[in-house]
């Protein structure tokens, strides 16, 4: 898949997919829509919980695993599973520079994350931070129920991979998800919405990064 990186407004840096004409991350600026859409509308709606697995549906850049574990790094126990399909290759990796704008990113944890094999085994980047990845689509994927505490649903857009975002994908994901869990995803579509509602979750529309009105946080009940 060819793909080119750019610089957000922000400053950081993001990857531009021409086949699909699409960004990994809002042009209006790479970490900060992540920190808003997953970190603080997601990881920190769960401050209770002292030890936390997580999944993404995207690693990409390994943008939101880098500000998770930053976000945990004093009090939480993370472990974090994630899927991607399409992984990055060395230049591109190096080419990211999200650890010179936001710098409580570790640059040695940043290329730790990268570093870790695609065989769907849990690493150690860190005492308090696990990560395991798939090289897989969330089509192919199935989970063990009630594992997960959070969901970074992080996927292009419905109109871009329409096939990543149907009831199908959904109900495999909160089946996989414990009860009181938190999914958080950019799209505020209304058919994601009412698919979302009715596999049962009870789903929020709250204010959307940037130029965007809204964001959906689903919480299974």
């Amino acid at each position: 898949m060819l793909r080119r990186l750019c610089v957000t407004d922000d400053g950081s840096t993001t990857i531009f997919v021409p086949q699909l004409n699409e960004h990994y991350h809002s042009l209006n600026g790479a970490v900060n829509e992540s920190l808003h859409v997953f970190i603080k509308t997601g990881l920190l709606s769960l401050q209770q919980k002292e030890s936390l697995h997580i999944l993404e549906i995207g690693f990409g850049t390994a943008l939101n695993a880098a500000l998770s574990e930053v976000f945990t790094r004093e009090n939480k126990m993370l472990n974090y599973t994630a899927l991607e399909p399409f992984p990055l290759n060395n230049e591109e990796i190096q080419s990211l520079n999200y650890f010179e704008v936001y710098p409580d990113i570790s640059k040695d944890i940043f290329l730790k994350l990268h570093a870790v094999p695609f065989d769907n085994q849990y690493y150690p980047i860190t005492d308090k931070f696990r990560l395991r990845l798939f090289a897989a689509s969330i089509t192919s994927m199935i989970f063990d129920d009630e594992q997960y505490d959070l969901v970074y649903f992080d996927a292009f857009a419905p109109d871009k991979q329409p096939e990543l975002w149907t009831k199908e994908v959904f109900l495999n994901i909160y089946n996989a998800m414990k009860v009181g869990a938190v999914l958080c995803t950019y799209s505020a579509k209304g058919s994601v919405r009412r698919q979302m509602e009715a596999i049962g979750f009870k789903v929020e529309r709250l204010e959307g990064f940037a130029k965007k009105r809204e964001m959906l946080r689903a919480i299974k009940l």
